[in-house]
């Protein structure tokens, strides 16, 4: 029999997993059409990134995890758990109370996710008043801290500025400071630099990976770019019109032995490849593997 300990360490292990079995995201019908294709995958307290081309079904698998599927879009799946809390039988109200508090997303462009009428402090502060009973004087010491938190100069005279006074990396600060200032467990990154240039993107995502260290947190990167993935994050699954077809090391990026990673791989622009023809992916091979991989599950 387990001990006291066993048994505790075993909770908390439990505690600390998202867990996601046979995840579709489909738009109902006469002729349902999969959006997202029975996707399995867990993320503990670790950075996990998810790449693929536009449209391969990544923010879709993200939304589906926050309780933000677009409308008429629907989901289903076998198991989708966040530690003991079964996501599949939430209503609205409690994942309203998930959200923000256990899990927090941060999406493309503060310019679109940022409330242009009202001040900085007031947004960064929102998720207290919604989800603690912190006085007022104890909701703004923190607003204040997390500000300072992820790097923003004088927080006191930036908590009365709006979002169109803020720089691109000012603003993907702000809302980086929103999706953490209540300690959430996880954190979904949805391409949370792709509006920076190069400089800025390198100081986000190193602000991201600092703050997530230090709070014990689980990271979903959502990223097209490979190069800054194989840096930052510890695991990456790579997905294809919808399908899950590869999960390996972050670090073993450039030696994939999966062929459409490969050809993600090397299709990145760098000054050795300036001028030269980057490869073409071969989809009637991809499609030929899918074929020969769903022949091999079935019984």
């Amino acid at each position: 029999m387990a001990n006291d300990f066993e048994l505790n360490q075993q909770k908390t292990v439990h505690n600390d997993v998202l867990v996601v079995k046979d995840l579709t995201v489909y738009l109902p019908g006469p002729h349902p059409v999969e959006l997202v294709k029975s996707l399995s995958f867990s993320v503990g307290k670790e950075r996990v990134a998810m790449v693929g081309e536009s449209g391969s079904g990544k923010s879709l698998t993200a939304r589906a995890l926050m309780g933000l599927l677009p409308h008429p879009c629907a989901l289903r799946a076998s198991q989708l758990t966040l530690g003991e809390q079964d996501l599949l039988t939430l209503n609205e109200r409690q994942w309203n109370q998930l959200r923000g508090n256990r899990v927090s997303m941060v999406m493309q462009d503060p310019k679109h996710a940022l409330n242009p009428a009202r001040p900085i402090g007031w947004q960064v502060e929102e998720p207290l008043r919604l989800h603690t009973r912190l006085g007022r004087k104890a909701r703004q010491e923190k607003v204040l801290d997390m500000l300072n938190a992820v790097g923003l100069p004088d927080p006191k005279r930036l908590c009365g500025q709006y979002p169109h006074q803020l720089s691109g990396g000012m603003g993907q600060r702000v809302m980086l400071a929103i999706a953490l200032i209540n300690d959430p467990q996880w954190l979904i990154a949805d391409e949370p630099t792709s509006a920076l240039d190069f400089d800025m993107r390198e100081q986000v995502l190193a602000l991201i990976e600092r703050l997530v260290e230090q709070r014990n947190m689980g990271l979903i990167l959502i990223s097209h770019d490979l190069q800054q993935v194989s840096h930052f994050c510890e695991r990456v699954l790579v997905m294809y019109k919808g399908d899950l077809l590869d999960e390996l090391p972050a670090d073993q990026l450039a030696h994939a032995t999966h062929p459409y990673t490969q050809t993600l791989w090397s299709c990145r622009p760098s000054k050795t490849t300036h001028g030269e023809r980057l490869p073409v992916l071969d989809r009637a091979l991809l499609a030929s593997l899918k074929h020969a991989s769903s022949q091999e599950s079935q019984p």
